[in-house]
């Protein structure tokens, strides 16, 4: 009796992992397991460009800034460097399921209206960064938003389409981006403006988390 019984289930587990065709054949399905883990850029290297007539290159600060200031009209950029290497990185040959970037908002300019802003997936060659990081081209691009209500928050944006591009080949060995506002979407209900995003300790520092198998 006990072997029957063993031998039921043994059948019942080997049709639950197959299923049938409709030619017949039979198909194994194989659920990977999937690797989460988490990214910290790497505050040395992270900063902002203003290009005025004398240009503002700031590197290794306790924030950085994207956007247009409302006082002086002058446009910052943000770089954030995140390394892929090492323990607790993602493999060149990953496939990654989801990507998010957790950044913390210390402050907003002006107090009204919400700002636009483009996430560009870029390579820089680190650790120093040049004006023509400014306008260096992108190799893949998102929009988001930042809100009134993110100012002194956390605030998540999905940015698994710039993570799967930076796993083509060749795959990049860091996985680096410039915020910088959407100059083409300000219009009714958005504005031009400035954030500043914290990068001072691990809890409030630029954080990415990356799903994949």
């Amino acid at each position: 009796m006990k072997r029957r019984i063993a031998a039921v289930v043994m059948m019942l587990m080997m049709l639950a992992l197959t299923g049938c065709g409709s030619d017949g054949s039979t198909t194994v399905i194989v659920t990977s397991p999937t690797i989460a883990t988490q990214i910290i850029s790497t505050q040395s290297i992270d900063g902002d460009i203003a290009p005025a007539i004398t240009p503002q290159i700031v590197q290794g600060g306790t924030s950085v800034s994207a956007g247009i200031d409302p006082l002086t009209l002058a446009e910052y950029r943000a770089f954030l460097h995140f390394p892929l290497g090492g323990a607790g990185g993602v493999p060149p040959n990953a496939t990654i399921v989801s990507a998010t970037l957790r950044i913390f908002i210390n402050d907003i300019r002006p107090s009204v209206g919400t700002i636009p802003f483009f996430i560009d997936l870029i390579s820089f060659p680190p650790p120093t960064l040049i004006v023509s990081d400014f306008s260096r081209a992108s190799l893949r691009t998102i929009s988001t938003s930042i809100f009134q209500s993110d100012f002194g928050n956390y605030v998540d944006i999905d940015v698994t389409p710039l993570m799967q591009e930076a796993q083509l080949l060749p795959a990049l060995p860091d996985f680096q981006i410039r915020i910088r506002e959407d100059l083409i979407s300000v219009g009714p209900g958005l504005i031009d403006g400035i954030i500043t995003i914290d990068d001072t300790t691990v809890a409030r520092a630029p954080r990415l988390s990356v799903t994949y198998f």
